[in-house]
């Protein structure tokens, strides 16, 4: 669990132009509270692919603003140690943060990653440095209803080896409780906001 903690964590920061399709199956689950995540190989065989999704009752801008908050993030991914900014526009369109996550029995992992910012609707991103061999993603905040829906799509490959039925089992565990704790900051910070 450790280990899909860190991957979520090394995400948290996908490439996409729109939304991916969700089936019946994944719609119902999303309509029902639950959030979506598929994990799969990517074609290279090192790096997985993650899609995932969740329905939050916030403002988009909201839900931007929680997915952008670097002093945040080691709040929402229990391994995520560390998240500041080296390098930021001035006009707030772009920035440049250095993740550190540390698990147990595992070196720390050092993550630099660029985030391009299209509020309140995308967020994304691409490694600049650091210790993984692929990170690029997006997230999608799309307005629904009273609310929003966020869709994650990421390719990640970590610096080490890691059995992939392990990899997938963990990632499908833990990402859920990331989009689940996404949903707790952007509702809680709605109600202090009154949006």
């Amino acid at each position: 669990m450790r280990l899909a903690l860190f991957l979520l964590a090394v995400l948290a920061g996908a490439s996409a132009a729109a939304a991916f399709d969700l089936a019946p199956r994944e719609q119902a689950a999303l309509d029902q509270g639950r959030p979506f995540v598929d994990v799969r190989p990517a074609a290279d065989g090192d790096s997985g692919l993650i899609q995932a999704a969740i329905d939050i009752e916030a403002s988009p801008e909201v839900v931007f603003s929680v997915i952008a908050d670097c002093d945040l993030a080691p709040r929402m991914v229990m391994s995520l140690k560390s998240c500041r900014i080296t390098e930021r526009d001035p006009a707030g369109r772009w920035d440049v943060r250095e993740q550190v996550s540390k698990m147990t029995f595992l070196p720390s992992v050092r993550n630099v990653f660029r985030s391009d910012y299209e509020p309140p609707r995308a967020i994304r991103f691409h490694r600049v440095s650091g210790d993984l061999k692929v990170y690029e993603g997006e997230w999608r905040i799309e307005p629904r209803g009273a609310g929003a829906r966020v869709t994650y799509e990421a390719q990640v490959g970590t610096p080490f080896r890691v059995p992939r039925p392990l990899a997938r089992m963990g990632l499908r565990m833990e990402v859920p409780r990331a989009l689940l704790a996404l949903r707790r900051e952007a509702l809680a910070r709605a109600r202090a906001y009154g949006r």
